[in-house]
């Protein structure tokens, strides 16, 4: 069943960590697995990249401070090789780090390769200047308090609340999906997409790889490559409607942006609210209440329709 979220404020930032929490909590009943965030704050001169060393299934039986020095020696030997400069790091919790490099090139998926190579348990789940993907196991309270988001300050985010049904429960296969190795971009999304294994062929014959068999992190990377093209968001999502088959909604944003897409036959709920302040969406008009608790109008985008909002 799955539940999306979505909030964009297009002046000025806000406790947007808490407010997504309080949206994707009220919709727990749709998806207790996994919930995720990818939330935006200030844009940050360096890369801010998010690395997760080893699955919440997984047994670690290493010492996860003597592990992380190992690992930042060596990432720090390899951009050093690249251009860049290793400029930190802050642990979030025993198995998730954030690393901030300086770089002035256009290598993304270098960068991120040498981070992932230097161990076979390390994955990237985001990379951006104002980007961090959080998704872990527990509904959306559990996650927010062991990643501290009611800290976070920032403009706009997206969210999901997990029911795994065709695979397995686990962090790599929670969303939202990082567009990797396009900074800045991610996607959630609730539905099938039936012509999915195409697509992730032609993604891999382009050099892209996937650290799930999602199908959500196909659309993310599609539309990341199209915009990479030269599209805007708005027209690569519209592309989207005639390139992807299946029953889906989907949310993406990108750094400054927040666009929806639901399919021509529309099965898959959206409600959505509109002023000039803000736009918050979700699968629920529930959730949407717990950030407007005011007496408000919402609406259901029609089928087909495709709407994005910027800052």
């Amino acid at each position: 069943m799955c539940g999306i979220a979505g909030i964009i404020h297009r002046n000025g930032s806000s406790p947007i960590g808490d407010e997504m929490t309080s949206m994707l909590q009220a919709m727990k009943h749709r998806g207790p697995d996994s919930t995720g965030f990818a939330l935006y704050g200030a844009p940050t001169a360096e890369w801010i990249m998010r690395v997760k060393l080893a699955d919440a299934n997984t047994e670690r039986d290493f010492d996860f401070d003597e592990r992380l020095a190992r690992n930042r020696d060596q990432v720090q030997r390899r951009l050093h090789a690249m251009g860049a400069r290793f400029e930190g790091v802050e642990e979030l919790n025993p198995t998730t780090f954030d690393v901030r490099i300086a770089y002035d090139g256009d290598d993304l998926k270098g960068l991120v390769d040498q981070v992932e190579d230097v161990s076979r348990d390390a994955e990237v789940l985001s990379l951006g200047h104002s980007l961090e993907i959080v998704k872990d196991l527990g509904d959306a309270q559990t996650v927010s308090a062991a990643y501290h988001l009611d800290r976070f300050q920032g403009t706009h985010a997206i969210g999901h609340a997990r029911m795994a049904t065709e695979s397995d429960v686990d962090i790599s296969n929670a969303h939202p999906y990082w567009a990797y190795p396009f900074s800045d971009v991610a996607v959630v999304h609730n539905g099938q997409l039936t012509n999915y294994h195409g697509w992730r062929r032609r993604l891999e014959r382009n050099g892209h790889r996937f650290q799930s068999e999602c199908d959500s992190e196909i659309i993310a990377v599609y539309l990341a490559e199209r915009m990479h093209d030269g599209l805007s968001l708005e027209d690569a999502m519209r592309q989207s409607m005639e390139d992807l088959d299946g029953v889906f909604t989907y949310i993406c944003v990108t750094e400054d942006a927040l666009g929806m897409a639901k399919d021509e036959l529309a099965a898959k709920p959206l409600v959505l609210y509109e002023s000039d302040e803000v736009v918050v969406l979700a699968s629920e008009e529930i959730a949407i209440r717990r950030v407007i608790p005011r007496e408000i109008d919402t609406y259901d985008p029609f089928e087909g329709e495709v709407m994005v909002w910027t800052r």
